[in-house]
């Protein structure tokens, strides 16, 4: 018998999430991509073990560039539009997506290339773009809105203002969105205690929990000459102060950074979450 399509029994897909599976004879005809068994080394680099989840420093990536890397953001989602709503945690729940990362920088040009390949916009794009009216609304549906903190702790408020210093808004009605949010009184986010450049010293450096080059934290300063916290040997998030000793990391509610101190000098860093307590010694 004559078949037009013939199938090799060799034919599988590999997904370390479902194991080996046969593909079933309609599906091979049709797919594009077949991984053959003499290919799985390739499959195993192809298939990571969140599929058929996007992998996951592909995820980061788009995160990433949007804060100021159009080129490369369009090579990344032309392919799969979908990145386009990716989000990503870059610690303790430090939820960012490309249109969140894309306005808070004030970086129009992205979010409307964004915008046109379906990712969704919030608050804070619509507050970026000094959008008076559609912000003003939100509130009035949502009151206590204006309070909410956006990724790294950045506020609404000072969503409006990077729109205004990038010269990505309608200054007028910016400036009217910044007196609507200021009347509130609480749409600049929560004030921390200030550091002495000297007092931050004695924190820097690394702190390890386990024997990996994966288990440990660096403390540094970044751009913004804040402490940061981030893996061993980069940076991360802001350490921002709350009391002597203690830190909330760029604001998430539900983890605190403490230091402990001997001989006047910091030997260890405590992180405390809800379901965790975690101690790193100083290296």
């Amino acid at each position: 018998m004559n078949n037009e399509n013939p199938i090799s029994r060799r034919m599988v897909v590999k997904s370390s999430l479902f194991g080996l599976l046969v593909v079933p004879i309609p599906n091979v005809i049709y797919a594009k991509n077949i991984v053959k068994l003499e290919d799985a080394a390739q499959a195993r680099t192809a298939v990571t073990n969140r599929y058929p989840a996007i992998a996951e420093d592909m995820v980061s990536e788009v995160v990433g560039v949007s804060h100021f890397n159009l080129d490369r953001l369009k090579e990344l989602v032309n392919k799969r539009p979908e990145l386009a709503c990716a989000t990503w945690d870059w610690g303790f729940g430090d939820w960012e997506t490309a249109i969140g990362a894309a306005s808070h920088v004030g970086r129009k040009d992205i979010v409307d290339y964004l915008l046109s390949m379906g990712a969704r916009p919030d608050v804070f794009t619509y507050a970026m773009l000094g959008a008076y009216e559609i912000v003003k609304s939100m509130i009035l549906l949502s009151p206590g809105l204006q309070q909410t903190m956006g990724p790294h702790g950045i506020s609404l408020l000072q969503h409006v203002k990077n729109g205004m210093s990038a010269k990505s808004s309608n200054l007028d009605e910016a400036n009217k969105l910044v007196d609507y949010l200021v009347a509130f009184g609480d749409a600049d986010g929560k004030k921390y205690l200030t550091m002495e450049e000297t007092d931050k010293q004695q924190y820097l450096g690394d702190y390890k929990y386990g024997d990996s080059d994966l288990e440990g934290f660096s403390i540094k300063l970044n751009m913004k000459k804040l402490l940061s916290l981030g893996k061993l040997g980069k940076f991360g998030g802001s350490l921002l102060k709350i009391d002597d000793n203690k830190f909330t990391y760029n604001g998430t509610p539900s983890v605190q950074i403490s230091f402990q101190f001997e001989n006047n000098k910091v030997i260890s860093l405590t992180v405390r979450e809800p379901d965790l307590t975690l101690i790193a010694r100083r290296s």
